[in-house]
């Protein structure tokens, strides 16, 4: 096997620098029976530069790459089809664990880092759905509704008959000024960032499109 290590750009280093906020998203999403790592091939002695949860492993950043890791590397670059690996391990602890590990490509399409997930299998039932459990303190915090849709216009007409109860059933707002507020809360929803859409707002509405464009410059100004 050639050795892994690479020099890395600036531009590497952001690439890598990117994956920091994946791995934390990870993390938050899967909870605690969850270990992210991000491995960067610049120094293999103290090739973590990201841990989530690493009290499973005990490991921290600085820590250095693992034979596994080391094996997929040499796999990948052998295989240019292969760009992950998921497999079954045990830690010296004989616990088990799922893990996948990715390459991270950087300039030249050089494999600069890895994306690694653990799953510890042997985490209590209860602690693993505990990170599934909505302990939000009110009903409607963090219960966001989303719209999944296979095209932007079904997207552009959710969001708009789900701003259309709002406004309509808020008796604050007069009647002269609905087409207003439902315009500003799909702006701050950012649908006027699609293809058409102001288009499609206006014919669902039954006004000019002259007239969004003149609600959008309101909101603009102020």
């Amino acid at each position: 096997m050639k050795n892994p290590t690479v020099i890395l750009t600036e531009n590497d280093k952001m690439i890598l620098e990117s994956y920091k906020n994946i791995a934390d998203g990870l993390g938050d999403f899967w909870g605690s029976s969850c270990e992210i790592v991000i491995h960067s091939l610049e120094s293999l002695d103290s090739s973590i530069i990201k841990i989530v949860n690493g009290n499973h492993s005990g490991r921290t950043i600085g820590a250095p790459i693992t034979d596994v890791a080391l094996s997929m590397v040499a796999k990948m670059e052998e295989n240019n089809n292969t760009k992950f690996v998921t497999y079954f391990t045990k830690n010296k602890r004989g616990e088990q664990i799922k893990s996948s590990i990715a390459a991270i490509y950087g300039e030249q399409h050089r494999i600069i880092g890895l994306f690694c997930v653990n799953i510890f299998l042997d985490t209590p039932l209860s602690e693993f759905l505990n990170s599934f459990v909505n302990h939000s303190i009110s009903e409607n915090e963090n219960n966001l509704s989303e719209n999944f849709v296979d095209n932007a216009e079904d997207l552009m007409v959710g969001a708009l008959e789900e701003v259309k109860k709002i406004v309509y059933n808020d008796l604050s707002i007069s009647s002269s000024n609905k087409n207003k507020e439902i315009v500003s809360m799909l702006y701050q929803r950012g649908i006027f960032n699609l293809k058409d859409s102001v288009i499609t707002i206006s014919n669902h509405l039954g006004i000019s499109k002259n007239t969004v464009y003149m609600h959008i410059r309101n909101i603009n100004k102020s």
